[in-house]
């Protein structure tokens, strides 16, 4: 899925979208946001993983043939080198190279990203193209001086999400996802759009809470990148 309807001088901002419900909140916070940053001159470009039935297993039958061992990146760097890249992903890693901003939406399961989703890392994040080969690591990776943010919901509540409640600190379960595969390439990450167990709110508390997504995306949306590092 591909939506552009900026002019092409504006910032791109790629939304990954995993969530297997058209009509769940999840799905309906991800639309609010790309609203809110059309709105603020953005062109929106949305893949989702679900409706489009993306494989998220890094295998080699991706790659060619190969004597010994499989070692995923060591073929991921031969297949970048000669030009060999699976279709999906070299789709997948030039729009995602395009973007100025990376927007990842998905529900917290497992404290964790959905499968489909970290298969789209591990497929996508392609070592030779976003770190690693050319590139370094954390600000000298291929994605600096571009944005990250994700954008969550949860099922427990925000007391449980606190330092000390049930579960623990949300930024504790997000750490990995921030630290170890955005910053890691280079982007700059700003603090999570989160909704705190929507299945619990009425209808009228979802209509609020998707407003308050709204103003948070807006305000990221206009804030240079210097104001929010």
């Amino acid at each position: 899925m591909s939506t552009f309807d900026a002019p092409e001088a504006a910032p791109t901002a790629l939304i990954v979208h995993a969530h297997p419900e058209p009509r769940s909140f999840n799905t309906a916070q991800m639309t609010t946001a790309a609203r809110v940053l059309r709105e603020a001159g953005y062109r929106v470009d949305v893949l989702d993983l679900y409706a489009d039935g993306w494989a998220p297993v890094l295998g080699r039958e991706e790659f060619a043939p190969v004597d010994g061992p499989f070692k995923p990146q060591a073929e991921q760097m031969r297949a970048v080198a000669e030009g060999t890249l699976d279709a999906a992903v070299r789709d997948h890693l030039d729009r995602l190279l395009a973007a100025d901003l990376l927007v990842l939406s998905f529900p917290l399961w497992w404290f964790s990203l959905p499968a489909v989703l970290k298969g789209w890392i591990d497929r996508v994040f392609v070592m030779g193209e976003v770190f690693g080969g050319e590139h370094g690591l954390f600000d000298d990776g291929a994605l600096a001086g571009k944005r990250a943010v994700l954008l969550v919901t949860t099922g427990g509540s925000g007391e449980a999400f606190r330092p000390g409640g049930t579960y623990g600190a949300l930024d504790d379960f997000l750490f990995h996802i921030r630290r170890g595969m955005l910053e890691f390439v280079g982007f700059q990450v700003l603090g999570p759009v989160v909704t705190h167990a929507p299945a619990r709110m009425t209808d009228q508390e979802r209509t609020a809470a998707l407003d308050a997504v709204a103003e948070s995306v807006a305000r990221l949306a206009k804030q240079p990148p210097s104001l929010v590092r």
